[in-house]
């Protein structure tokens, strides 16, 4: 289970072409961060007004497609050497954005268990882990959390048995944890 809280079996998928610029920005985010497979560290993207980039970094048009080009339109920039913690709230507590920043993405991958699963863990927790990583019911998801400077967010989760574009859940409440720690950063 992730730190947000239980994670439903049944998100929403979506079933119409979204236009959000936001959406667009995390869908390809999160297929940008599946590309690489499995097992990755925490991953974290800046938010920026594509025509912004665009103005600073002209050459930059011809890689991009009309519906990059569309009013609104964001574009994920890695922010690159984010510190290995297990601790993703000091991590993230560090974090300020500038002025340019409309908004930020957040990859990051967790094992889901039932909630029986949690009962009567050891105490150490490295064993603890040990035995949920272990469970008959364990599920790997990565979830891409997005969020804007002014307040919009949106959810997106992947599962590793299920590992295909086409079955990506979304919703804006699967990691409130997440979203919240995310919109601090903003806070600064």
């Amino acid at each position: 289970m992730g730190e947000d809280g239980p994670v439903s079996d049944q998100p929403s998928r979506p079933s119409e072409p979204t236009t959000d610029p936001l959406a667009i920005a995390a869908l390809d985010t999160e297929r940008h961060v599946a590309r690489s497979g499995w097992d990755q560290p925490p991953r974290l993207f800046a938010l920026v007004p594509t025509a912004e980039l665009v103005a600073h970094e002209p050459q930059l048009r011809a890689t991009l497609s009309a519906a990059d080009l569309t009013d609104g339109a964001l574009s994920a920039v890695e922010q690159e050497n984010l510190p290995r913690s297990a601790d993703l709230e000091s991590v993230l507590g560090r974090i300020a954005w500038p002025e340019g920043v409309t908004g930020c993405a957040f990859a990051v991958e967790r094992m889901v268990v039932p909630p029986d699963a949690e009962r009567d863990l050891p105490r150490d927790p490295d064993a603890a882990v040990e035995r949920l990583a272990a469970h008959p019911d364990r599920r790997d998801v990565r979830l891409l959390v997005a969020v804007t400077r002014d307040g919009r967010s949106i959810c997106l989760l992947r599962q590793r048995a299920h590992d295909a574009d086409d079955q990506v859940a979304t919703g804006p409440d699967l990691a409130p944890g997440l979203v919240a720690a995310l919109r601090a950063t903003f806070d600064a």
